[in-house]
């Protein structure tokens, strides 16, 4: 299966809908807050993976004070995310994407090295989606260490 293209900056984000822990259904069109952090991340109960939700968990008061939503998104199970979200005590919801329908239309599905093998796996990224569904900030190829705060800083400059 071929890897999607990326969504152009400031351009519209076509609606999806998808299952997410706490038996609800995630859609991007309505939400109700300013702007909604996705982040995607390879798999739950991975090292940088709960590093990366721990740091949103733990800034997840400023995100709410600066108008933001904080939604994961991985590949995972809603089983194996409402055990991660648990372990963790993770304040917001994980999105599951088994069929990889939202990783394909954020185009973060690549070919990477692990092990020394070439696999096809979700690359680390977060999309800033205003209230009005457009794109208006991405960040692909993440490095975990600080980037949650970087995150931070663009969503509250947003007026």
């Amino acid at each position: 299966m071929a890897d999607s293209q990326s969504v152009a900056p400031d351009a519209p984000i076509s609606d999806f809908s998808a299952a997410m822990t706490s038996g609800q259904t995630f859609t991007l069109r309505g939400r109700p807050a300013r702007h909604t952090v996705l982040f995607f991340y390879p798999k739950d109960n991975t090292p940088g993976c709960t590093t990366e939700n721990m740091a949103f968990r733990d800034l997840h008061e400023q995100f709410t004070a600066a108008g933001a939503e904080i939604y994961g998104v991985s590949r995972d199970s809603l089983r194996s995310h409402e055990s991660f979200k648990a372990k963790l005590g993770l304040p917001f919801e994980l999105i599951s994407d088994p069929d990889e329908a939202v990783c394909l239309q954020f185009g973060v599905m690549k070919m990477k090295q692990m092990y020394g093998k070439t696999v096809r796996g979700v690359e680390r990224s977060t999309f800033v989606i205003d209230a009005q569904g457009r794109l208006v900030k991405e960040w692909r190829g993440v490095k975990v260490a600080g980037h949650v705060d970087e995150v931070l800083e663009f969503v509250a400059r947003q007026d």
